[in-house]
């Protein structure tokens, strides 16, 4: 829809969200031109270009700059189809065009719509690399992290998943393939745990392991290496899967005041062998068990973490009640604790939008360092979409969470062509203003509730017969 038709008609909303743009004159200030111009400012291409790795992997001279090859990654994430062809269609018609190395320097030597320049050129990156680019890019796009009122710091949220991968002989050495009661499963499976933070929900770089064979992780093994990655001065919280002594250790030595949901019978454990009183908040010292030493060998027997042990009764969204126990070694009110325990369920939304949105529910990968690049270079575009809605809510005076990801996904895609044809600041500003009034058209719908889906499976109908296991001695 064009800016003018958006003008004249119309909700009395977003008329006054255009007006508002108009009368702060924030759109000439605002620098969020698309993930390309972000990429742009996030990663310097001769900053990259110094990275020992950089240079002893892309000695060679050939069209594609370590720079580039990443950013044809991220674009890759960040389009709905994804495929190898569809990047070397951006370097056609795209603004990544104009960064191809020409051979001899002539800039009127066409380009290839061939893949196989490219593919190689994502075969040599190293992994080191594609990490260091990620860590970049969270770092420029948390320059200024937001605080919820009344903490006086940002607040990280842990959750672990699983992703599943192709199967190549590789990737099953790698990561072996999990097993049950039936036998092992043909696809391997990766576990990953993921922190983001609470308001805006910009993600750290993630780690994972197997899930199967002698090497499985746990996912509070992975999140110890996690908390490492949090930006300095900030809190963590996590459910019941991560309140656990080690976390909480782990948390305060590396100075992260932490709030995580107890099981019943930890809570009971903590409280001296009954469950604490709803409403109850009293000071506790938490010692480690003899299986908490033995599973974690940095922890000494000596180790505690001191903190507050709370009660509450809530209700859930059908209105069932229920009781809820936390640790933490935060001191805001009891009340306070509570609502930002609440801010929990922004994780699972998060991981839908890394799953649906950036397509890393399932990796069609080969090979694991092919893995661990489309891994943190996904996150990479994920972070890159958050900064820009980030941005725009900011000037649109709305919550982050107010817009729904996969529409600002859609409109920062559209918009990127755009921006590369124009050519004049005017245009960009004029661009610019089209593209807030779009996003404050995005917004999520006001719902008093979580919506619930019945836990029922309906099969998809499928014109292809089943697999089966052939008998012995038949092919």
């Amino acid at each position: 829809m064009a800016h003018g038709e958006c003008r004249s008609g119309g909700s009395l909303e977003e008329r006054r969200a255009e007006a508002s743009l108009a009368d702060a004159d924030t759109a000439g200030q605002l620098k969020m031109a698309g993930a390309f111009q972000l990429y742009q400012q996030a990663v310097g291409e001769l900053r990259l270009a110094q990275v020992p790795q950089v240079q002893a992997a892309f000695s060679r001279a050939g069209p594609f700059s370590a720079w580039l090859v990443i950013w044809l990654m991220i674009y890759q994430r960040l389009h709905a189809k994804g495929t190898l062809s569809v990047a070397v269609g951006e370097l056609l018609t795209g603004a990544a065009g104009s960064f191809v190395h020409r051979s001899g320097g002539v800039a009127s030597t066409p380009l290839s719509a061939n893949t196989s320049a490219y593919s190689q050129a994502r075969s040599r990156l190293p992994v080191e690399v594609a990490e260091k680019v990620s860590d970049w890019i969270f770092e420029a796009l948390n320059d200024r992290p937001r605080i919820l009122p009344g903490l006086g710091r940002p607040m990280f949220l842990l959750d672990g998943s699983t992703i599943l991968l192709a199967h190549s002989d590789d990737l099953v050495a790698h990561y072996p393939p999990p097993c049950n009661q039936h036998g092992a499963s043909h696809w391997p499976v990766i576990r990953i745990v993921v922190a983001h933070e609470v308001v805006g929900g910009l993600s750290v770089r993630p780690v994972w392991g197997p899930i199967g064979g002698t090497a499985a992780v746990s996912e509070q093994g992975l999140a110890k290496i996690i908390i490492g990655r949090l930006p300095a001065d900030c809190g963590v919280t996590g459910d019941r899967n991560f309140g656990v002594f080690s976390m909480a250790w782990h948390a305060t030595e590396q100075a992260h005041p932490c709030l995580f949901r107890l099981t019943d019978l930890r809570a009971t454990k903590l409280n001296h062998g009954s469950l604490p009183r709803a409403g109850s908040d009293r000071q506790i010292r938490w010692d480690p068990s003899r299986q908490d030493l033995r599973n974690n060998p940095e922890i000494s027997a000596g180790s505690f973490v001191a903190g507050r042990l709370l009660a509450f009764r809530t209700h859930e969204a059908g209105g069932k009640r229920q009781k809820l126990y936390f640790f933490t070694t935060l001191t805001p009110p009891p009340q306070q604790i509570l609502e930002l325990y609440g801010y929990r369920w922004n994780i699972e939304t998060d991981l839908r939008s890394l799953k649906r949105e950036v397509r890393l529910h399932a990796l069609k990968a080969q090979s694991a360092d092919m893995v661990a690049k489309e891994l943190v270079l996904g996150v990479a575009a994920y972070n890159l979409t958050r900064a820009a809605m980030n941005t725009a809510a900011t000037a649109l005076n709305l919550n982050p969470r107010q817009l729904s990801f996969s529409r600002a996904q859609d409109m920062l895609n559209a918009f990127l062509p755009v921006f590369a044809k124009a050519t004049s600041e005017e245009q960009c500003q004029s661009i610019m203003q089209q593209m807030l009034t779009a996003f404050s058209q995005s917004k999520l719908p006001n719902r008093r509730r979580r919506r619930s889906a019945p836990r029922e499976i309906w099969p998809r109908p499928c014109s292809f017969p089943r697999r089966k296991a052939g008998e012995k001695g038949l092919p």
